[in-house]
């Protein structure tokens, strides 16, 4: 059914890197949950007012809540296709995050007008209602529905990389939990004669886990639009796309912004040797740059560093440096080794740090005992230390 329906809507569906394709991706999840949707909230909000169950009641109004965040995806998708602009000079791609953040905001909406009803009912000691056949086929009919809306947004979120729908297809997944508990809660009731009103309580138990699945939602989107770091594998991509061109000798300061999908930027220092012919390398970069960046679907930025790679006492400088900073921890990374002339009175060693967020050390504290263990070495030594962060 998924594969029919995106070979009906959306033209040219294996392109998924084209704007215009994804947009039509995004319309097709959005227009299906609409639809879905409106049929859902409104049988379910008829039959529940019929019977009075507040669960189902309920259930219906997060399928209109999920309504209004498919009209929300949609207008998200089509805003985040526009083009960059000079107020927008990278695009509108997170505007995709932003409608995911929306649809998190709903789901915790919900999810609390939920919890105080199914508590009032409990603290009033309201009557439980009386389920019928007819309201079991309902909700047997929307776990099923749901259960195939979660596979089919699912299959779209993969396919095009989309928070959005990929938190559409977690919302629709919450929602076959959340009504399978209700179904469990009418085939009791139409059972077994209870003096406390189950329904109630169930629906405290739905109210809590829709909060929950809320907050995690809410935690990624936001995680999003904050900036992680980039996957472990654009990272590799990356490395091993540059470190495949001869005579570049390492990488460092690699920084990946993301503006959304499709529009992400990275610069990135590559070392060479400084007695290279600085006009080849720079031929040999711009190549670099246009590979490596359609290669891992990035714009690429590289900035050349040379260094000194055949004077023996800064290569055995080096490497004793290196020693101290991997004895110190084996997350920290040295880079951009320069020696001034060796003398009896003072040698200055001139490098950088990266220090990731896992190293529970102060730069003071790095400072001093680098430069401790420097002395025990050479007592001429003198290190002149830039500390940088990770961004990977």
């Amino acid at each position: 059914m998924t594969k029919l329906l995106i070979r009906l809507f959306v033209k040219n569906s294996e392109d998924v890197k084209n704007p215009k394709v994804r947009v039509n991706y995004g319309h097709l999840g959005s227009i299906t949950g609409v639809i879905c949707n409106l049929l859902l909230c409104t049988v379910k909000i008829v039959i529940g007012l019929l019977i009075g169950s507040m669960s189902i009641v309920a259930d219906g109004l997060n399928n209109l809540s999920d309504m209004g965040s498919s009209v929300i995806s949609m207008l998200g998708f089509r805003l985040s296709a526009k083009p960059a602009d000079s107020d927008h000079p990278f695009g509108h791609g997170r505007m995709e995050y932003l409608s995911a953040f929306t649809v998190a905001i709903f789901i915790l909406v919900v999810g609390a007008e939920l919890l105080i009803s199914a508590v009032k009912a409990i603290v009033s000691g309201a009557d439980a209602p009386r389920f019928s056949y007819l309201s079991l086929g309902i909700l047997v009919f929307s776990i099923l529905l749901k259960l195939w809306m979660f596979l089919f947004n699912r299959k779209l979120g993969k396919t095009i990389d989309s928070p959005a729908l990929a938190a559409t297809a977690q919302d629709s997944l919450n929602d076959c939990v959340s009504t399978l508990a209700i179904l469990v809660c009418a085939v009791i009731s139409m059972n077994v004669t209870l003096g406390f009103n189950l329904d109630a309580i169930i629906s405290v138990g739905v109210a809590v886990f829709i909060l929950w699945s809320g907050i995690a939602t809410l935690k990624d989107t936001i995680g999003e639009l904050l900036g992680r770091p980039p996957e472990p594998e654009l990272i590799k991509s990356i490395e091993d796309g540059i470190m495949s061109f001869e005579g570049f000798l390492g990488i460092h300061d690699l920084i990946v912004h993301n503006y959304g999908n499709g529009r992400r930027f990275a610069s990135v220092h590559v070392e060479v040797p400084q007695d290279v012919d600085v006009v080849k390398c720079h031929e040999q970069i711009d190549i670099c740059e246009k590979v490596v960046g359609q290669k891992c679907g990035i714009s690429l930025v590289i900035h050349m560093d040379p260094v000194n790679v055949n004077d023996e006492s800064v290569n055995a400088a080096k490497e004793a440096m290196i020693g101290i900073i991997g004895s110190i921890s084996p997350d920290l990374s040295l880079h951009d080794f320069r020696m001034t002339p060796p003398s009896s009175e003072r040698t200055n060693l001139i490098f950088d740090v990266v220090v990731p967020n896992s190293v529970g050390l102060t730069e003071q504290q790095l400072d001093e005992e680098i430069k401790k263990r420097a002395k025990q070495i050479d007592s001429t030594y003198e290190c002149v230390i830039t500390y940088d962060k990770s961004y990977v």
